[in-house]
């Protein structure tokens, strides 16, 4: 039985502000730290659960934040900016679950910590009229091929998130937020007892049959979104069978949840574009 964790860096033990997550920062390397231990805690649940084999998807950024000289040596890490599938890379090789390690909730969320979706230059993605933020987008990839997501920490609004649209997995919110960049943080210590103790019941529940549904919007996925600078629509045109609704938004319908991922990404590199 194959454990994908999926991580980000927003929504890890002690994370609050931008600059700690952005490499060349005074506090990044110190955070690089704090999610590997954060990741590590979750691996050491899953395989205590019961999982005979655990990959990790490296998911914030340019994807190589995690330090793998410090990562659980049972396990394998994938890495970098291009990686095909992004922050759930491997959920296409014959993954049973998933773990969420550090996700945060979509943009415009009410004191959501670190709030955004993907690189902050879409907002209001919806999928089939349903408003999803990473949690969604990832969730339904994993939905995909069949992989329920199993268990998520975060801080408490992305874990309320998860839970709405997901159903009821295993929740660890490791810091309580205040504002867009405050939060009350658990000790450490706290934090990754929890987040292996959820990890070891997430992957019991699994083995023994009961864990949440996959993720799967109704295909064809009508995906809409809207983009936070003016002027992108015209590009997002280019896109066979995008139609534009107003200056800034726009919608497409895809065949299944893997073209959404991919044609997310596009228009996201789109609104990103000079």
């Amino acid at each position: 039985m194959k454990i994908l964790i999926s991580c980000d860096m927003e929504g890890i033990s002690g994370v609050v502000a931008w600059e700690q997550t952005e490499p060349g920062s005074g506090e990044y390397e110190r955070c690089q730290a704090l999610m590997t231990g954060d990741v590590n805690a979750a691996i050491r649940g899953a395989f205590d659960g019961g999982a005979d084999e655990v990959l990790v998807a490296d998911g914030h950024s340019y994807g190589r934040n995690l330090l793998l000289e410090e990562l659980d040596p049972r396990v394998c890490l994938n890495v970098g900016v291009d990686k095909p599938l992004a922050i759930v890379e491997g959920i296409q090789d014959e993954v049973a679950a998933v773990i969420f390690i550090g996700y945060h909730s979509r943009i415009g969320t009410r004191n959501g910590l670190l709030c955004h979706t993907w690189s902050g230059a879409t907002a209001d993605l919806q999928l089939n009229e349903v408003p999803v933020g990473e949690i969604g987008l990832s969730a339904g990839v994993c939905g995909h091929f069949d992989a329920p997501v199993i268990m998520i920490s975060a801080d408490d609004t992305a874990c309320a998130e998860a839970r709405d649209l997901l159903g009821q997995l295993e929740t660890v919110a490791v810091k309580r937020a205040l504002g867009r960049q405050s939060a009350e943080c658990l000790p450490l210590e706290t934090a990754r007892g929890m987040i292996y103790e959820a990890a070891v019941r997430a992957v019991i529940r699994l083995k023994a049959g009961n864990p949440p549904a996959p993720y799967r919007p109704k295909t064809p996925v009508r995906i809409s979104l809207r983009f936070m600078r003016p002027g992108k629509v015209g590009l997002a045109e280019l896109i066979p069978g995008t139609k534009v609704r107003d200056g800034r938004r726009i919608e497409y319908t895809a065949r299944d949840m893997l073209d959404t991922f991919k044609v997310f990404r596009a228009y996201d590199i789109l609104a990103n574009s000079e």
